[in-house]
C-alpha cells in the first residue's frame, strides 16, 4: 500500500486550510493553521501570487487527494474508474471516494483519521460480513455490515470507543449500533449532503485537459 509519507501540517498551510489529516490535533491550538496560518517555506508569511486557471484546477485537486490521503496514481485510477460510470463524473468520482473502507472507518468515528484508520484495516483489526478485509481501498457496498474482529475488541486502540461513539454523529448512509460497534452500509451516500470542502467540478476539468 502506498503511502504519502510528506509532513502533514504543511500540506494543510499549503492548501490554506485545515484539511484535518491529524484526526484530534487538528481541534488543538497546536494545529498548525493556528500557530502558521501560511504557505510553508524559507521566506515566511508572504503575498500570495494571482493563480491561474490551471493553478486553482490543481489547487483543489491536491487538496482532495490529501484530504482522502492518496497518492496521485490511486487518485487519478479512482477518477478513471468514476469517469467510465454512468452519470455525474464528479459525483460518481465523490462516492468511490466516500465508499473506501478507510474512509468509512473514520467517517465511523472509530479511528480519528484517514490514516490512522488505513492503520487499523491493515493490521486486520475489522471484518466484512464476517470475513477478514484488510484493504484499505477496498469498495464498501450496500448491505455489507462492519464489525470489529472479536479478537481485537479488547485491544488498547479501541479502549473508551463506545463512550467516544455516543457523542459521534455518523453520515445518514450508514447505520451504527454504538453498542456492538457494527454498522450496516445502507446505501452510496447522497453528494448533496456531503457538501465537501473542494470544488468537484475544477477537478473533473483538471482531469479532462
Amino acid at each position: 500500500m502506498g503511502r504519502d509519507l510528506n509532513p502533514q501540517c504543511k500540506q494543510c498551510r499549503r492548501a490554506g486550510e485545515k484539511l484535518f489529516l491529524k484526526g484530534e490535533r487538528c481541534n488543538t491550538p497546536k494545529c498548525a493553521m493556528v500557530k502558521r496560518n501560511y504557505p510553508p517555506g524559507i521566506h515566511g508569511p508572504k503575498g500570495k501570487s494571482r493563480p491561474t486557471e490551471y493553478g486553482l484546477q490543481l489547487n483543489e485537486k491536491q487538496k482532495a487527494k490529501r484530504q482522502y490521503g492518496l497518492l496521485e496514481k490511486q487518485f487519478r485510477l479512482t477518477f478513471t474508474k468514476a469517469k467510465k460510470e454512468a452519470g455525474n463524473t464528479g459525483e460518481n468520482f465523490l462516492k468511490l471516494l466516500e465508499m473506501r473502507f478507510d474512509n468509512v472507518i473514520y467517517r465511523l468515528g472509530i479511528a480519528s483519521s484517514r490514516k490512522e484508520a488505513r492503520q487499523l484495516i491493515s493490521h486486520g483489526h475489522f471484518t466484512i460480513n464476517d470475513k477478514k478485509v484488510n484493504i484499505p481501498s477496498y469498495q464498501v457496498r450496500a448491505g455489507e455490515v462492519i464489525k470489529i474482529k472479536s479478537n481485537k475488541k479488547d485491544a488498547k486502540i479501541f479502549k473508551d470507543l463506545k463512550e467516544k461513539l455516543q457523542k459521534k454523529e455518523v453520515p445518514g448512509w450508514v447505520n451504527l449500533d454504538k453498542n456492538e460497534i457494527a454498522a450496516k452500509i445502507l446505501h452510496a451516500p447522497d453528494v448533496s449532503v456531503l457538501k465537501p470542502n473542494f470544488n468537484l467540478q475544477m477537478i473533473v476539468e483538471y482531469y479532462s485537459r
